[in-house]
């Protein structure tokens, strides 16, 4: 006999699911020193899925305020003009991201669950907030000089409780004799009764019909992406603009590229993409856009060669080398040295580009003093 479901009624913070994050950034219970257990109660998956997913919305607020406290950096509310009833969204941005003359990197994420400054919740619920989270590359990017942008592509739509609509029963409104009326509605509510039964039977804890409210301008990833790029990244002082942009993430930098394709040429530098799923030929990218990715892109992707061991690609794009792991959501953490060294090179070769009459001038002139 299936066991009934206790109330989806679950805690709204971690203490009142006796979690917390040790000094190594892992959740563990409070009590018992023990990593999450998904199977909490056997046999009720629908229940347990249910529980994770209550507490992944708490770990979303949790990364939220690291990065405001830890990481120091803004919550900047879109769209930029919106009125106080429409829905809304939110980037972070360090303090010198649109003013930082030198270097800005923008963080985009995967689909899916996961929001600004995490790449995957599964890593910070199982493993660790360094895995699963942007937390080291905004501070290693500050560190090493950088402005930083967090974009939020998956937060698309708020949700609200559908109204109730009432509707008005034959019997209100209609010039029946009363016998066929009755006669009607008994039929009526029997109907009602075996939906209700079978209802329960589906779906024991009937939960609110919700409905969603896109956000202007911010409806899907692509969109968001274009609309940041338009209000903030294009506005930025930034003369190097560097993007990280994991699985969805870098369809969304590619539409981007198809969008705004002499802008970004102009203004980013080098773009480190970790297991992207986008695919050139689907998003039907231009012969000069491949071009341009061949030689300011590069894609760790999953595999079980060594980091950085090259990997042969089915497409003209990008090139891919081993991200130093099998898994897919764990390949921005693994090649996170490697993306910062490939930022600075990219750095170092576009200057180095910029300068050379400069160099041969210079050279020149110290000839002639000889």
């Amino acid at each position: 006999m299936k066991k009934d479901e206790p109330p989806l009624d679950f805690p709204d913070t971690l203490e009142g699911f006796e979690y917390a994050f040790n000094e190594k950034g892992q959740l563990r219970h409070i009590k018992t020193g023990e990593p999450f257990v998904f199977n909490y109660r056997e046999d009720l998956h629908r229940w347990n899925q249910k529980r994770y997913e209550a507490l992944g919305e708490i770990i979303t607020k949790y990364v939220y305020e690291l990065l405001e406290k830890d990481c120091n950096l803004k919550k900047i509310s879109i769209p930029v003009d919106a009125t106080e009833s429409e829905p809304k969204s939110f980037i972070f941005m360090s303090e010198d991201a649109l003013t930082n003359p030198q270097k800005l990197m923008v963080l985009i994420h995967g689909s899916g669950v996961v929001r600004a400054g995490q790449w995957a919740r599964r890593l910070i619920i199982n493993e660790d907030l360094d895995s699963g989270t942007q937390i080291p590359f905004i501070k290693r990017a500050m560190d090493e000089g950088y402005g930083v942008i967090v974009l939020n592509p998956n937060e698309n739509y708020i949700e609200v409780e559908k109204p109730k609509i009432h509707v008005q029963s034959s019997s209100d409104s209609s010039d029946e004799p009363a016998e066929k009326r009755e006669r009607k509605d008994k039929v009526s509510k029997e109907t009602k009764k075996r939906r209700d039964f079978y209802e329960k039977y589906r779906n024991p804890q009937r939960e609110r019909e919700m409905m969603q409210l896109y956000i202007r301008e911010n409806g899907s990833p692509e969109e968001h992406a274009i609309y940041v790029w338009d209000h903030f990244i294009a506005q930025s002082a930034a003369e190097n603009v560097f993007f990280v942009a994991h699985s969805y993430g870098g369809l969304a930098f590619v539409e981007l590229m198809i969008q705004r394709e002499a802008d970004v040429k102009n203004k980013v530098t080098a773009v480190a993409l970790t297991d992207s799923v986008h695919n050139v030929w689907h998003q039907e990218a231009g012969k000069t856009i491949r071009e341009w990715m061949r030689e300011n892109c590069c894609n760790w992707v999953s595999s079980s060669e060594p980091l950085d061991t090259s990997v042969e690609s089915m497409l003209p794009d990008c090139p891919r080398v081993s991200a130093g792991t099998d898994r897919h959501e764990l390949t921005s953490w693994k090649s996170f040295p490697s993306i910062f060294k490939f930022f600075a090179e990219a750095s170092e070769a576009k200057t180095s580009s910029l300068k050379p009459a400069l160099t041969r001038r210079s050279h020149r002139i110290k000839h002639e003093e000889l």
